[in-house]
């Protein structure tokens, strides 16, 4: 999946950019305090999304 439309889902899902750090934005969602990291590739793999998602505690894409 393209970075972009997971960052458009995390965003639809009320999740927040926190920092940017060097290769991975790291994002929160605030109704629950749980953070990841997104990479910066213009692919994510849909296993890394899906995971991403789940440690958020939002519905996988």
């Amino acid at each position: 999946m393209k970075r972009q439309d997971l960052v458009r889902h995390l965003k639809k899902h009320g999740c927040e950019l926190l920092r940017e750090g060097r290769g991975h934005s790291v994002w929160v969602n605030p109704a629950n305090g749980q953070q990841s990291s997104v990479p910066r590739h213009r692919e994510v793999n849909d296993y890394t999304a899906r995971g991403i998602c789940r440690q958020l505690g939002i519905p996988e894409p």
